[in-house]
């Protein structure tokens, strides 16, 4: 356990477990990642307790504003001396977050809190870019307009199937059985699923003779 004195492990647990923690709540699934980032994060705090290892105030203060830079960078991405005021700010804070030996020299070594705070901020940052722009673009198509649409069945349709609707293949179900070929038309949009029915084709008129 005396490796947990070691204010650079601490640094690692705490920043490896807040890492996992963000990714777990952006992508939630099985608890496997909250229950990883927890652990983490409760030895680092326990170690911190019992080893007692000295906290800089103003090193939070730092992160917190280096945070706080990073945020704004996302949202304007062309002002890149935000970003990188953010990693120096959290580089800086990171490493002095622990007290050292003396009051000038960082408690946690420099050049894993300047590879974990680039590697980390890049990676997020690049996520939160993803998904702003993910947010922001238009759908190709409006997918209201699908409900009433008419298109042709690819399979068999019943419980399941396949339809072409508006240039596109979706899924497909419908309350009575539809052969492949019939043309249909969307009642309604599940997901998607789309539920269709057949449309009913004219019949030919006879002739008169």
């Amino acid at each position: 356990m005396d490796l947990l004195q070691n204010p650079t492990v601490v640094y690692l647990l705490i920043a490896v477990g807040l890492i996992i923690a963000v990714l777990a709540v952006a992508a939630p699934g099985t608890g496997f990642l909250e229950l990883i980032a927890l652990a983490l994060l409760f030895t680092g705090g326990v170690a911190i307790f019992v080893y007692e290892l000295p906290i800089n105030a103003w090193a939070l203060l730092v992160l917190l504003v280096g945070a706080i830079l990073f945020v704004i960078s996302i949202r304007r991405p062309r002002q890149i001396a935000v970003l990188v005021a953010s990693i120096v700010a959290i580089v800086v804070g990171s490493a002095y977050l622990f007290q050292g030996p003396t009051w000038w020299m960082p408690g946690v070594n420099p050049y894993v809190a300047l590879v974990v705070s680039v590697l980390s901020g890049g990676f997020f940052w690049f996520l939160a870019r993803k998904a702003i722009e993910a947010g922001s673009t238009p759908p190709h198509q409006d997918l209201r307009a699908l409900i009433g649409a008419s298109g042709e069945a690819k399979t068999d349709i019943h419980q399941e199937g396949s339809v072409y609707v508006s240039g596109e293949l979706w899924s497909a179900r419908s309350d009575h059985p539809i052969p492949t070929g019939a043309r249909v038309r969307v009642l309604e949009r599940e997901g998607f699923t789309l539920k269709v029915e057949t449309i009913e084709e004219p019949q030919n008129q006879p002739t008169a003779e």
